[in-house]
């Protein structure tokens, strides 16, 4: 039986793929697996038998990564499976930056008591009229799942779209429009476009790169989307941009105090993902991803190892994992040991990300007990696991 603990309320399109061979948990120093949302995972102590930590969703700012890598757990993602979802709030957010609709109903709002309220919008609509996002350029930093999605979704309005990412994937630039102009210079974006929308992840070399220098290259008046991570915009740079003008607007869904005392800022409740459909969607990508690794030992959308597949498990041969640290002649001494075993290898492979490595082996027997042993005593081992 393995246990499977729950941190957070997991869709039940998730839980229900869990076979016969599943239990749910409530104690997480039980569990094989760990299925989260948000709830903090940095000053959580990890029981041994802890294999893996599916997070139903894209970031992992709430999971200590680099610890799990240490320990040997590895930490799944589902990105693209609230793609759709955070490309519809962003689409409202060009509209919302567009056109006088929060003011226009913050007036309907005030005047909800005055009798003759149907005239007087006639006469206070022309404070509000704003400018179409057809014809307009958008400029989308980050073609992953998300941006991929949102730059199609603005062509088909009309919109003349210009994409920069420097580690697009082949599978990414598939699905952009042939109509996505491909900028490779940044600062070409700033200066180039009317709306910027931001679909990076928060990490060294993201972080504030929206910050004075790029407000500066911005056209006079330019929208600032982001609903991607809110370290991503330096909010001084932010907050004084807005105030001069060169900025006409930021729209995000992370209140933070300092944005919240923004001039021109259009803030939301963190609510990109906020729907029933991406949260069943995480959480159905997060089991199958969880039970394919607990199950076979393969590996997809990890933040923390690298992927790897070598299919199910093969009827009658057996199957080890061995992770490691990504050093010279680890491939070897770990073949070594299965001959000292008399044990032949079948069929394996080895894949790397960073420091980490993983090595799977199908093996034409049982894996030995001594064998086990074996690897686990060499340095740079981390965990060994019998799949199968």
């Amino acid at each position: 039986m393995r246990y499977v603990h729950c941190l957070n309320n997991i869709s039940s399109h998730g839980t229900d793929l869990l076979t016969d061979s599943y239990e749910l948990t409530d104690d997480p120093a039980q569990a094989s697996a760990i299925l989260v949302r948000s709830a903090a995972m940095h000053d959580m102590a990890f029981g041994d038998g802890l294999l893996a930590i599916a997070r139903a969703g894209a970031g992992v700012n709430n999971i200590p990564t680099d610890r799990c890598a240490e320990e040997g757990i590895v930490v799944f993602n589902t990105p693209g499976a609230n793609a759709n979802a955070v490309k519809e709030i962003v689409l409202c957010a060009l509209l919302l930056g567009s056109r006088g609709i929060v003011d226009g109903i913050a007036w309907c709002r005030d005047n909800a008591d005055d009798p003759n309220i149907a005239k007087a919008v006639e006469k206070a609509k022309k404070q509000f009229a704003g400018r179409e996002i057809k014809g307009k350029k958008l400029g989308v930093i980050g073609l992953g799942a998300i941006g991929a999605e949102v730059a199609n979704a603005a062509v088909a309005l009309g919109m003349d779209v210009y994409g920069y990412d420097p580690y697009v994937s082949v599978g990414a630039a598939w699905r952009i429009s042939s109509a996505v102009h491909h900028v490779t210079n940044l600062d070409d974006v700033f200066r180039t476009c009317d709306y910027l929308t931001i679909h990076v992840p928060a990490m060294e070399g993201t972080v504030g790169m929206v910050g004075g220098r790029a407000c500066s290259l911005m056209k006079d008046g330019a929208v600032v989307l982001n609903f991607s991570r809110d370290t991503l915009v330096d909010n001084a740079a932010m907050a004084s941009a807005l105030a001069s003008g060169k900025v006409g607007a930021y729209i995000t869904d992370f209140a933070t105090p300092e944005v919240m005392k923004m001039e021109h800022a259009i803030v939301l409740p963190h609510l990109g993902a906020s729907t029933a459909e991406a949260e069943d969607n995480c959480a159905a990508m997060a089991v199958q991803e969880m039970m394919d690794y607990l199950e076979n030992g393969n590996i997809k959308n990890s933040v923390n190892f690298p992927a790897c597949d070598m299919g199910a498990c093969p009827a009658g041969m057996s199957r080890a994992a061995v992770m490691h640290e990504n050093i010279p002649s680890m491939i070897s001494r770990i073949t070594d040991v299965f001959g000292e075993e008399g044990v032949n290898i079948e069929n394996m492979t080895n894949k790397s990300r960073g420091d980490a490595a993983y090595t799977m082996l199908d093996l034409d027997q049982p894996v030995p007990a001594t064998a086990v042993e074996k690897l686990e005593a060499l340095e740079g081992v981390r965990r060994v696991r019998v799949v199968c």
